[in-house]
């Protein structure tokens, strides 16, 4: 090292500066760190390859715009005529350019270095780009102002000439601006719509694919192992994964592949997690994307998408393409006379119609679909030989839930408390997507509470969180409020206990949650159909609540809304959808097929009918609700009190109070503080038993 360089390197050691160590120039540069030393500071290591061009635009329009404003009539200082008289007395004026209105006036070298100097002009700073007049004035029109001015000009010998205004190179100019604005403005537009980037190649990419590709070599999170409950969606789907890797096995016993499933169930239900563990299992390209990716706002770019999905899925065959919520682009064509039949969507449709199975062969290309909504599908679309498979994901049973609780609560950290069969029976209706947020919000309940393992009691506070809503201890209310409430939620917990097929209570609480002032936790029985007496008695124990405040306070609230809203679905089904009214007789009204639910399928004189019987079903289950109610007012009395004093009881309470259930036929939880779901006696949502 130099003396020089050790100098440096001392001063660098003085300032605290560490000085840089030589690589080995054998050493390859890391290519995944490559990219990353370009954006520290400065990013002067890759300052070659991403030039930024944009202040070299703001430099020329800085440019452009000084050169227009000194080009326009307003260059330099304006003056009046008595001033310019006097510039010309002095003998500073070297010549004079007008076009009979405006008169530019260009001084002497010395006035003109002068009068610069005096104005502080910016002028001067661009002096040797343009030269413009120094002072400028204006005549108004008239011949005695022009005469003025040639006799002025004539008497002293001043240099005057006459050129007329040139618009037309102006004019070009504002054109030109305005035309590079627009260009601008249409290519931000175009990158933004082809999916962003930072070439302005997306312009031309609007009509490629957007299909995510996940080839052989990635590796997927999710396999058929982390699905549970959906056994016989999973067996579809296995031997088409299988199909792909063993053809053999079925081709040759003459078998075809199947060319599509469409995943059809309720949201949350796990038909895409279904796709994601295909994607996982397949040894095949995967092209993954959702239906609405076809949708543009330009004319023929879904169709062409389209085609250069199944271009890319043809070339890289055997091949799996995953359409998420194909509803968006595969509606049932021309039911909508409000829309032309040759509107963007239906072409996009008929483009895949034609791809899945056209006059052009497509073999080695599966489909994949899944939608809530396969009603609204077109026909041609569901026929064999698109999707030749229809896989149904139904929410999942007791036993199904019993698995999907396995999955989700394995990476969680909990204790032996936690029964993961209690769970499976405390959350019917629950989609898997439930039960997952289930076991987080019991995570987040023990990680609240700073504890070291999740217990039960964290999952029963989790359910009530999802079905209830949040506690509103806060909530202000007054002591005759409460007491209506407490009332109200014995007459439901009374009558449904004593009541053959109402549901099986488990926990009464008066403390607000989410929109409800009261909630009952019931432990609905799991079952494939339900008879008239089984709907009459649910209907009964819902209007508990509301015949226990006629009882004891001899008038009604506004508290059974929720109560009144079920009861009257229940009714509505009983005599127009199930055909369990015997006036009515066997006879439903209800049409899956029907689009439109502004017409009724029945008469004025029937629809009377329909009204009378529903309000009569409705007042016997209220009037039987009255009467159990009044021969137990001594036990109704007795749970509301308990109620005011607790604020929650159990299933031992009510068993100390109103005695062993009379009609007890299936297994309850061994524990008296395990919470099913409840009905909310203020919200306008449904009976918990289909959350």
């Amino acid at each position: 090292m130099s003396t020089k360089n050790q100098d440096i390197a001392k001063k660098a050691v003085s300032k605290g500066i560490k000085p840089k160590q030589k690589k080995s120039a054998s050493k390859k540069p890391n290519s995944k760190n490559a990219g990353s030393s370009s954006t520290k500071k400065g990013g002067s290591g890759n300052s070659g390859k991403n030039v930024n061009f944009y202040w070299i635009y703001a430099v020329v329009g800085v440019m452009l715009l000084g050169m227009i404003m000194l080009n326009s009539d307003g260059g330099g200082k304006e003056i009046q005529f008595s001033e310019f008289k006097t510039y010309v007395q002095n003998g500073d004026v070297d010549h004079v350019v007008h076009d009979g209105r405006v008169y530019k006036v260009f001084l002497t070298e010395s006035a003109s270095e002068g009068n610069s100097d005096e104005r502080g002009d910016s002028k001067a700073v661009l002096k040797g780009l343009y030269s413009g007049p120094d002072v400028w004035f204006s005549i108004p029109p008239g011949d005695s102002y022009t005469e003025d001015y040639k006799k002025l000009a004539d008497e002293n010998h001043i240099d005057s000439k006459y050129e007329p205004v040139n618009e037309w190179g102006q004019q070009m100019f504002s054109w030109i601006i305005f035309l590079v604005i627009m260009i601008v403005v249409w290519m931000f537009i175009m990158k933004r719509v082809g999916g962003g980037g930072a070439g302005g190649n997306q312009i031309f990419n609007i009509g490629k694919s957007k299909a995510k590709l996940h080839e052989k070599g990635d590796e997927s999170q999710v396999t058929f192992a982390d699905v549970a409950g959906v056994d016989e969606a999973k067996e579809e789907l296995e031997e088409i994964v299988d199909f792909l890797m063993k053809p053999d096995k079925y081709t040759k016993l003459g078998a075809k592949i199947p060319k599509g499933a469409l995943l059809v169930g309720a949201p949350g239900t796990g038909k895409t997690l279904l796709a994601k563990a295909v994607a996982g299992e397949a040894q095949v390209p995967f092209f993954s994307l959702s239906g609405s990716d076809f949708v543009e706002m330009f004319v023929g770019v879904g169709a062409s998408r389209v085609r250069d999905l199944f271009k890319q899925a043809k070339e890289k065959a055997p091949s799996i393409i995953f359409i998420d919520e194909i509803d968006a682009i595969g509606r049932a064509r021309g039911k909508n006379a409000n829309f032309s039949s040759n509107d963007e969507r239906e072409n996009t449709l008929n483009q895949l119609l034609t791809e899945m199975d056209g006059f052009e062969s497509n073999s080695g290309v599966i489909i994949l679909a899944a939608t809530n909504r396969a009603d609204v599908l077109d026909n041609a679309l569901l026929r064999a030989g698109r999707f030749d498979r229809q896989i149904f994901v139904d929410m999942p049973d007791v036993n199904e839930r019993n698995a999907i609780f396995k999955v989700h609560v394995r990476p969680i950290k909990s204790d032996k408390s936690v029964d993961i069969d209690l769970l499976s029976k405390q959350t019917p209706g629950f989609s898997g997507a439930d039960i997952a947020n289930v076991c987080n919000e019991a995570a987040l309940f023990a990680a609240r509470k700073n504890k070291k393992f999740v217990s039960h009691s964290d999952f029963n506070e989790a359910i009530d969180r999802i079905v209830g809503g949040l506690e509103k201890r806060s909530r202000v209310i007054s002591p005759e409020e409460k007491k209506t409430i407490a009332f109200h939620e014995a007459g439901h917990a009374t009558v449904s206990w004593l009541l053959e097929y109402a549901s099986p209570l488990v926990k009464v609480s008066i403390i607000p949650r989410g929109k409800s002032l009261g909630a009952a936790w019931y432990l609905p029985h799991e079952r494939q159909i339900t008879t008239t007496e089984q709907i009459f008695d649910e209907m009964c124990a819902a209007l508990g609540g509301r015949a226990a405040e006629k009882i004891i306070f001899g008038k009604i609230s506004t508290g059974a809304l929720s109560d009144l809203e079920k009861v009257t679905k229940q009714a509505q089904a009983m005599v127009t959808v199930y055909g369990l009214n015997e006036r009515i007789g066997n006879i439903s009204y209800y049409d899956s097929q029907r689009d439109s639910t502004f017409t009724k399928p029945y008469s004025e004189a029937t629809a009377r009918i329909i009204d009378e019987e529903v309000s009569k079903v409705i007042e016997q289950a209220y009037e039987k609700a009255l009467e159990i109610l009044s021969a137990n007012k001594d036990k109704l009395t007795e749970v509301a009190e308990a109620l005011l004093k607790d604020e929650v009881i159990f299933k031992s309470d009510l068993e100390t109070i109103l005695g062993p259930r009379p009609f007890e036929k299936i297994v309850e939880p061994k524990q008296p503080s395990d919470e099913i779901t409840s009905v909310d006696d203020t919200s306008p949502e449904d009976n918990t038993e289909s959350k």
